[in-house]
């Protein structure tokens, strides 16, 4: 290869370029590359997409990490937890899970499904962002016309009260299911012990259901009780655990609440068995039984728990599942 010369001619010119192109830019001569603070927050965490003639909007409420994954993942070894993990670059150390909350425009309503952990810190500081959120992406929950539960778990309802007893969707409607609602306001279930989490579930389901009695709706298996909204009995994770098939314009979207709250260990191994499950053996049934269905018939899906946005389909893997999230769309479809 040639030897490259540069003479002092050259060599002159292309300081006097590099003079010039800072004045232009406005920077100083000497310092045309500034040190800039690193950001202390990401983007506002809201996405929209098009579900047929209906606009969605996901919003979170922050992560719910769970720790440890052998402590909640159970049924199979803690080496096949970790290797599972491992085998698709995620940490061992901690589960993290998202909180995905879909807000709908069907044209005559909005419609909420399921509200976050509220002001409770029971898993740490990250949750608790769904109002702010809803405000970043422009929804006013005085708008909310309808709160739709999966279950009335902490991470589904503790978010429809304020702590000042105020009610944060104050013209909606809640709707879920009467199995769900009797078994998590029960008052003698204060007492129970086992598992630890139980007596505080209970005072939150009830702290939020029972101020909304009288604007309570019980849902039913297979009522569309909303426009081109279906319920689906998926029972296992909690006695009246449901689902909702969301259609518009020949397109259906399901809505799955914690029918896996996992995209790998428990789509994997879906009878893998999850900790916070009130009939863990049920609850794999259920699951294997949707996911089949999902998975044969190409729908589309929410994942409550999945990672941001969780929107994906599910496929068959071997004696499991593989989930496939969709890609981003950064143009909005207005027709969907």
């Amino acid at each position: 290869m040639p030897a490259i010369t540069v003479s002092r001619r050259q060599a002159l010119l292309g300081t006097a370029t590099v003079a010039a192109a800072a004045a232009l830019s406005g920077l100083p001569p000497s310092r045309t590359l500034a040190r800039a603070p690193f950001a202390a927050a990401q983007a506002p965490y809201y996405y929209r997409f098009a579900h047929g003639k209906m606009q969605a909007t996901v919003v979170s409420d922050g992560i719910l990490p769970l720790g440890d994954p052998s402590g909640t993942f159970l049924g199979t070894s803690k080496e096949e937890i970790g290797k599972m993990l491992t085998d698709n670059f995620l940490s061992t150390a901690s589960v993290v899970l998202e909180q995905n909350i879909l807000v709908l425009n069907t044209g005559d309503r909005l419609v909420l499904f399921d509200t976050g952990m509220g002001s409770s810190q029971l898993f740490g500081p990250t949750p608790g962002k769904m109002l702010a959120n809803l405000k970043a992406a422009g929804i006013d929950p005085k708008d909310i016309d309808a709160v739709v539960a999966t279950h009335a778990h902490c991470d589904h309802v503790w978010g429809i009260m304020s702590d000042d007893g105020s009610r944060n969707f104050p013209n909606a409607q809640i709707y879920i299911s009467q199995a769900d609602f009797d078994y998590w306001t029960d008052e003698a279930k204060l007492a129970i012990k086992e598992p630890a989490f139980m007596n505080a579930f209970i005072a939150g389901a009830r702290k939020n259901l029972l101020p909304n009695r009288d604007r309570l709706v019980f849902v039913k298996d297979g009522q569309e009780f909303l426009p081109g909204i279906q319920a689906i009995s998926a029972p296992g994770h909690t006695v009246g655990h449901t689902i909702y098939m969301i259609t518009s314009d020949g397109k259906t979207l399901a809505a799955i609440g914690d029918l896996t709250h996992h995209q790998v260990l428990l789509l994997e191994k879906p009878r893998i068995e999850f900790a916070f499950d009130t009939d863990p053996k049920q609850s794999a049934n259920t699951r294997v039984r949707i996911l089949d269905m999902l998975a044969a018939n190409r729908i589309p899906l929410i994942a409550y728990h999945f990672p941001w946005p969780g929107v994906g389909h599910v496929a068959k893997q071997g004696d499991g599942f593989r989930y496939y999230p969709t890609p981003l769309q950064m143009v909005l479809d207005q027709k969907g």
